[in-house]
């Protein structure tokens, strides 16, 4: 079992210490933090979109293809009836001198990300008092 150990900070604050990093957290002044950092709904996001990106670079590197002027673009489109995102768009941008043969390719790495995949498959989550 991996442990991520998680610190309650300052009005609003939240750390995960993990491998070695801390990820700070925080909310929006309209909810009470102090936006010093993302919040962690921002975050998960984040994680999809350069999930999706180090797999587009990846292939690329693979292939020896430059990666100079490509990026992508993820754009949410929120359910009205649920008030959550319904759909997750990722857009990449290439540039014009990109191999065609590889265009569908470049779209199925960007769909092979891992953090796709576990939303995807949801992990079970337990909540436990120790």
């Amino acid at each position: 079992m991996k442990a991520m150990k998680i610190i309650l900070g300052e009005n609003q604050r939240v750390e995960a210490h993990y491998k070695g990093f801390v990820i700070q957290t925080d909310q929006p002044v309209k909810v009470g933090g102090d936006s010093s950092a993302p919040s962690p709904f921002d975050l998960f996001l984040a994680s999809i979109g350069t999930c999706a990106g180090y797999y587009v670079q990846s292939f690329c590197k693979q292939r020896k293809i430059a990666t100079d002027g490509i990026y992508l673009e993820q754009s949410l489109h929120v359910d009205e009836a649920t008030r959550m995102i319904g759909e997750i768009e990722i857009r990449i941008y290439l540039p014009a001198d990109f191999p065609d043969q590889y265009k569908a390719a470049v779209i199925k790495s960007a769909e092979a990300c891992s953090v796709k995949k576990h939303i995807i498959n949801a992990p079970e989550f337990s909540v436990k008092i120790v």
